[in-house]
């Protein structure tokens, strides 16, 4: 992630905080409990179990290997850099669209300030990082968005704006979980890098687990209220958008670009 920010997740915070030294590779604790059979589990728990395979493999990939080794190369993480920056804003939108059919208060104002701490970083991403690689605002604006770009956007969108509050929580989960996830698992092994390894402490953060953390309370005490058809659609969500943040490192590696 460029200096003086976070690509993604710690965007939502916006600055730097001490080192999690928490496990790495493991989900980060349950937070509300549900009924589930003839024994409590946290639905964030139920969440972490359908995406196991899906977390091996994103710690498994090339490009998130390749953070810590050293052997990413810098075009695919620019490009990947560049496609987050356009994905920001879109994960903005969703997040408002969010706030506005959120039951309480406090999360109103949380997604609400998520959505413009993520704009905030997108602009600290052309102030910093984007000017080292010599990339222009209007240059960064008018790259086309990646087909996976577009469709994880989209798909955030579509169900931020169709669908209830819970099932645009359960979708957006993972742009949050994942990552801070992700960075914890990265800091254990480090970087050669020292690009890469500002990137993987901004979403190790003390600061940045605090803002999942928030998220995670939100989702289990949502789901806590929830019929259990209406926890399977929260699953469904979460699942799918967990595949496209594999998805979202996979393009970055390829350096995706339209077919035809």
């Amino acid at each position: 992630m460029p200096q003086g920010g976070a690509l993604r997740k710690a965007r939502l915070s916006g600055r730097r905080g001490s080192r999690a030294r928490a496990r790495a590779g493991s989900p980060s604790g349950s937070w509300g409990r549900i009924r589930r059979g003839q024994r409590d589990m946290a639905f964030t728990d139920e969440c972490w179990h359908a995406i196991a395979r899906i977390y091996t493999e994103i710690l498994r990939h090339p490009f998130v290997t390749g953070l810590t080794d050293g052997s990413l190369p810098r075009e695919s993480f620019r490009f990947y850099a560049v496609q987050d920056a356009l994905y920001l804003r879109d994960f903005a939108r969703a997040l408002s669209l969010a706030a506005a059919r959120a039951p309480r208060e406090d999360w109103i104002i949380m997604f609400n300030e998520h959505a413009a701490g993520a704009l905030k970083v997108e602009r600290t991403l052309h102030e910093s990082f984007f000017r080292d690689f010599g990339l222009s605002p209007d240059e960064v604006a008018a790259t086309p968005l990646a087909p996976t770009t577009l469709s994880y956007t989209s798909y955030l969108l579509a169900v931020a704006h169709g669908g209830p509050f819970h099932e645009a929580l359960a979708a957006l989960l993972p742009c949050y979980w994942i990552y801070w996830e992700v960075g914890r698992a990265l800091e254990q092994r480090g970087s050669p890098d020292p690009l890469y390894t500002r990137w993987i402490g901004t979403y190790a953060s003390d600061e940045f687990g605090g803002v999942v953390r928030a998220v995670l309370e939100a989702a289990n005490a949502t789901a806590a209220q929830r019929a259990p058809a209406e926890r399977e659609a929260m699953l469904r969500h979460f699942v799918a958008t967990s595949r496209y943040e594999w998805m979202f490192w996979d393009m970055g590696s390829r350096r995706e670009s339209w077919p035809v």
